[in-house]
């Protein structure tokens, strides 16, 4: 059986991946009762679920993270998810936090993977923009790493950190940072990221090579 902490509680460990967290619950079971009362479209069950829980998955995903705004997207999205996915799920034999928990580090994962797609794909930018030079500038480059790349972004002014982040990390097309960032024409988002990228480069490049 598990201990009962502060108030009453039931504790209920949950394994994160990372090593157990407690959530403070009346019982499994009760909150799978929530669960139902959700799946007849009692709006208040889930609810009552968020309210339970919602400390729970946002520490998970700022120890993940490291990053509030991002643990607090997440966090929601967690809960919009399960909010979907609220009738075909059953009775598991554990806490209803676990369940969150999975969805909350499938989200994260998914996070994690498409971060490295886009830094990937800005540093072929980069390796684009010197691939017409054939000497240590170029092999710089070709040796660059996303970290290197987004240490360095900081360095550029706002407005082109501003399409970089929006193309390359968000994934947004050069007519959805167009309309994002109010420019004139996704004619003058292109020039602002060429030149970024190019300024960008020639930092990475000093950096690695000095």
């Amino acid at each position: 059986m598990a201990p009962e902490g502060r108030g009453g509680h039931v504790m209920t460990n949950l394994t994160s991946g990372g090593g157990l967290m407690t959530a403070p619950v009346v019982s499994a079971l009760d909150s799978w009762e929530l669960v139902a009362a959700a799946q007849r479209g009692e709006k208040e069950a889930f609810g009552s679920l968020y309210r339970r829980y919602r400390d729970l998955v946002y520490r998970y995903l700022m120890s993940r993270t490291g990053n509030r705004a991002d643990a607090e997207d997440l966090t929601s999205e967690t809960f919009a998810r399960a909010l979907r996915s609220i009738g075909s799920v059953a009775y598991q034999g554990r806490d209803v936090g676990a369940w969150l928990i999975t969805i909350a580090r499938n989200l994260w994962t998914d996070q994690v993977k498409s971060s490295r797609c886009q830094r990937e794909t800005l540093v072929a930018e980069f390796a684009d923009a010197v691939s017409d030079t054939d000497g240590p500038e170029s092999r710089a480059m070709a040796a660059a790493t996303a970290a290197e790349v987004g240490r360095h972004l900081a360095q550029l002014h706002d407005n082109w950190q501003e399409v970089l982040r929006l193309r390359f990390w968000q994934g947004l097309s050069i007519a959805e940072t167009t309309a994002a960032i109010g420019a004139p024409s996704t004619g003058a988002v292109k020039a602002t990221q060429h030149r970024a990228v190019q300024r960008l480069a020639t930092l990475v490049t000093t950096a690695m090579i000095s």
